[in-house]
């Protein structure tokens, strides 16, 4: 007979512990939404100003105003006109020859029958 009213305080009290975890968990997930919401009104100011920032250097970087600019500023330049013959060929580029790998010692391959072994996760960057 002593025993329901305690399953009735303990029932009770679990509710009460039940209710004021819920009432925590949604002003914490009121939080997080509010934060969320800051976090994407500045992503869509901060994107809006590399637009800004995109379409004013495309702006000043126009053929026709650098042109105009190069000839504004040619006595304190001197920067010429670009011209293909100024630019080289690739053949002409001396690319540095690499050595081919010199090799001390013999390399076993019974393992693998003849073939290098498989590649591995480690051996991929």
């Amino acid at each position: 007979m002593l025993m329901r009213p305690f399953l009735y305080v303990l029932s009770f009290l679990a509710v009460i512990a039940a209710g004021f975890w819920a009432y925590r968990e949604n002003y914490a997930t009121q939080e997080a939404l509010k934060e969320v919401g800051r976090l994407n009104t500045e992503i869509a100011t901060l994107r809006e100003g590399l637009a800004l920032q995109r379409a004013e250097w495309a702006y000043l970087n126009r053929p026709d105003r650098l042109r105009e600019l190069v000839v504004l500023n040619f006595d304190k330049l001197g920067l010429l006109p670009l011209a293909p013959e100024q630019l080289g060929d690739a053949k002409v580029v001396a690319y540095p020859r690499v050595a081919p790998p010199v090799l001390d010692g013999t390399v076993d391959t019974s393992e693998t029958g003849g073939r290098p072994p498989a590649p591995t996760d480690g051996d991929f960057p």
